[in-house]
């Protein structure tokens, strides 16, 4: 086998979850990591379809069950709070908008480093900076360690991902989907409930607010915004041009932006969708949001991520040369990824409308879509496709 030894950059999710794959199949997983250790914070993240089989192949989910946010549906608000469509969480047979299992990204994250922690080397707070394929290994440089040779790399940081840069940013094609989200933890309010909360304003704004299984609250901020280089503003910046956005956006805004102001985990980004020609290259190859992510927007994310995992890891078990294995990881699975990257006609603009009468017309749209005919079609802009892969059995 060409490919024993794999170094796998990026210890979110579906870096470990390869890491977890690998070993599963007999090879050795190396993750190096920027952070100093699991990333904490960020938002709630939906286990779907294929991507809830993969846990459960994995043996975690009453792991991921015990730690789920135990968000009980998704209220759609007007300015004044008041309720103009819902839907509980078993709605479309728990593949709604909210999932049947919803989760906190750092807690899944941690379920995977603790199953895979034995058995795989963790190089935390440092990065890949030069990668050589010298058509028998592939020799990594560290920023703070020596340098190291390895079978086989994969890139698994992000949709930003510098090590797929370093190999492919010729071909990579990251876009942007024309909204910009910053995120962030809040306090939790006497009167919040169990029910996750979405709030149109006027302009293209969204606020969106969450519980989660800590006592606080996972707070969204998106507007429609072509690119600007927002992104690249410092966290103080980002803040003062959330307040102007979303000053008047709703009674709650006011509490949320104030909140934001001091919150531990705040982050903006551009929201981006990241699309390649081929996925692999020599003895380099990418895994989940660095060569596939939908956005935000599908709600696919963490279910292409495992998937993703599953599939490379193990097809690399399978076959005697990376090569085949690469190849075959992207024909099983790049209709899989360019589905959930299909996102329905008009998204983010259709969800974010810009002027009262669109609002108006999404909460109609929305009630109606509780009646099984008109759910039918909306289904479209309601359920991800996670449930369109069937995994492959790779014995073991």
């Amino acid at each position: 086998m060409s490919h024993r030894n794999v170094l796998i950059s990026g210890a979110g999710i579906a870096g470990p979850a390869l890491a977890y794959w690998l070993h599963h199949h007999g090879l050795h997983a190396t993750v190096v990591e920027r952070a100093p250790a699991p990333r904490q914070g960020g938002q709630t993240v939906d286990l779907r379809g294929a991507g809830r089989d993969v846990a459960r192949r994995m043996g975690l989910e009453p792991a991921l069950r015990a730690a789920a946010t135990g968000e009980e549906g998704i209220r759609f608000v007007d300015a004044a709070g008041r309720t103009r469509a819902a839907f509980p969480a078993g709605a479309f047979g728990g593949r709604g908008p909210t999932a049947e299992l919803e989760i906190l990204r750092a807690d899944l994250s941690r379920l995977l480093y603790e199953a895979t922690s034995e058995h795989t080397e963790y190089l935390f707070e440092d990065e890949i900076t030069r990668l050589t394929d010298t058509g028998e290994q592939v020799h990594a440089a560290f920023r703070n360690r020596p340098g190291r040779s390895f079978d086989l790399v994969v890139a698994a940081d992000g949709a930003r991902s510098r090590t797929r840069d370093l190999v492919f940013g010729d071909t990579t094609d990251t876009k942007a989907v024309g909204l910009s989200t910053a995120y962030f933890t809040i306090p939790r309010d006497p009167g919040d409930d169990r029910w996750a909360r979405w709030h149109s304003a006027t302009g293209g704004r969204t606020m969106t607010l969450r519980p989660d299984n800590q006592g606080t609250i996972r707070a969204c901020l998106s507007f429609l915004s072509p690119p600007s280089g927002h992104e690249r503003l410092g966290p103080e910046a980002q803040k003062r041009l959330l307040h102007q956005v979303f000053t008047g956006a709703g009674r709650q805004a006011p509490h949320v932006l104030a909140a934001m102001d001091t919150a531990p985990d705040f982050f903006f980004e551009t929201v981006v969708q990241v699309r390649m020609p081929c996925w692999s290259r020599g003895r380099v190859a990418v895994v989940g949001d660095a060569g596939y992510c939908a956005s935000p927007l599908s709600g696919m994310g963490t279910s292409l991520a495992l998937v993703g995992a599953y599939v490379l890891a193990g097809e690399l078990g399978l076959h005697s040369h990376h090569t085949r294995a690469f190849q075959r990881y992207e024909a099983l699975l790049r209709p899989y990824a360019e589905r959930a990257q299909n996102l329905p006609p008009g998204v983010p603009r259709i969800a974010s409308p810009r002027t009262r009468p669109g609002i108006h017309a999404l909460h109609i749209a929305l009630r109606a879509a509780s009646r099984p005919g008109i759910a039918q079609a909306l289904r479209r802009f309601l359920v991800p496709p996670a449930d369109t892969f069937t995994l492959p059995s790779y014995g073991g």
